[in-house]
């Protein structure tokens, strides 16, 4: 019986330890520390111009992604491919390129700004070093997942997040309130 009431809060815990444990995402699958290292270039560019996307270190097809132009694959055995930025990326925004190492499995982020300036084709400028962990900062957010499609906050939708955050904090109270109270007994 007293297992029972336990199970919430060890399933609680387990859930916060899965969430908060480190990652191996800088790992190669037999524990070697990955050389992968992806790079954009040019790392400026205007709405409508070129980049090369570079996958150095990864041997096999590398998938690339980010919301400012269509989901690019380089292949096994090279080691650039050129992706167009959309028109409608916002000038003066840093967007965040996810490239995934299909045979290492390591994914890393490398941010690529926009600019007012009109460049068509990549020119020779510095690369952008991936970080460990990259943060796209855009004045006012970027909409992702829908694809921008989705419309205003909806109060309804704010209000039953609310309420069941609410009510998972009181169920954790509770159960926490009930093991100290047979304790006592």
């Amino acid at each position: 019986m007293r297992a029972i009431r336990v199970a919430p809060l060890a399933l609680l815990g387990a859930s916060a330890l899965t969430l908060l444990a480190p990652s191996a995402a800088h790992a190669a699958p037999d524990g070697a520390t990955s050389t992968f290292n992806p790079t954009i270039t040019p790392s400026v560019i205007a709405p409508g111009g070129r980049v090369t996307l570079g996958a150095g270190g990864c041997t096999g097809e590398t998938t690339v992604t980010s919301g400012i132009f269509d989901t690019t694959t380089i292949p096994s055995g090279s080691t650039t491919a050129t992706a167009t930025i959309d028109t409608d990326a916002r000038r003066g925004a840093v967007y965040a390129v996810t490239f995934a190492c299909g045979s290492t499995g390591t994914s890393r982020n490398v941010n690529l700004t926009i600019t007012g300036g009109a460049t068509s084709t990549p020119t020779p400028t510095p690369t952008t070093v991936p970080t460990a962990s990259s943060t796209a900062l855009v004045p006012g957010g970027v909409r992702g997942g829908l694809g921008g499609s989705s419309g205003a906050i909806d109060t309804m939708e704010v209000a039953a997040g609310a309420a069941l955050v609410t009510t998972a904090a009181a169920g954790a109270l509770y159960f926490a309130r009930r093991r100290t109270a047979d304790r006592r007994h």
